[in-house]
């Protein structure tokens, strides 16, 4: 399987990703036919550039490779999660647990500050090295809003193989794309093509 680091896929986002960012986030290792393999988190500056275009991080945050690896960490676990609700399994402890603990990452207390010009003020601390604590803690409460919330019902996986992204279904659409859907019309076809005539 060759792994292509890229910035963005020729993909559009999967329907639903627009609306939550865990979908995006577990969208962000894709599957294309051919062994090809894209990776938006492979490397520090994709992951950079993955954790920027969605506002998670600074473009200048430097992201190194101890900080990626936690991403992608927590990104197959969000997948087996999700994978866990489309197949109506109970979910891995371990997936759970690496989701409430970055869930539990960021305070969530604005802190008293004082500034000499304007007085007293109140924000919620986000230095340098806790930029990647809120990106965890961010995916991950936006992962159980998904799986709680009434949408968890349309989550569903893309019925293109070898595509695996996830996807909110809307009406019967089962694809993540039109390339997707184009692709699995054309194998069903192909299938009633070949197969052998009765009589």
């Amino acid at each position: 399987m060759s792994r292509t680091p890229t910035a963005e896929p020729a993909l559009p986002p999967a329907p639903g990703a627009e609306d939550y960012l865990a979908l995006d986030f577990v969208n962000s290792a894709i599957a294309l036919p051919g062994g090809q393999f894209i990776d938006l988190l492979g490397t520090p500056e994709t992951t950079n550039h993955w954790l920027a275009e969605r506002g998670l991080a600074p473009a200048d945050a430097g992201v190194q490779e101890m900080c990626a690896t936690q991403l992608r960490s927590l990104r197959e676990h969000v997948r087996a999660l999700f994978a866990a609700r489309v197949a109506g399994l109970p979910a891995l402890p371990a997936a759970l647990s690496a989701v409430n603990d970055a869930l539990s990452k960021a305070p969530t207390a604005a802190l008293l500050h004082w500034d000499e010009k304007n007085g007293p003020y109140r924000a919620t601390p986000c230095p340098t090295n806790e930029i990647l604590d809120r990106a965890l803690a961010t995916l991950a409460a936006n992962t159980a809003d998904l799986l709680t919330g009434p949408d968890a019902e349309r989550l569903t996986d893309c019925g293109s193989t070898p595509c695996n992204r996830y996807l909110l279904r809307h009406g019967r659409r089962h694809w993540c794309s039109v390339r997707c859907g184009d692709r699995a019309r054309a194998a069903r076809a192909y299938a009633r093509r070949t197969q052998p005539k009765p009589g």
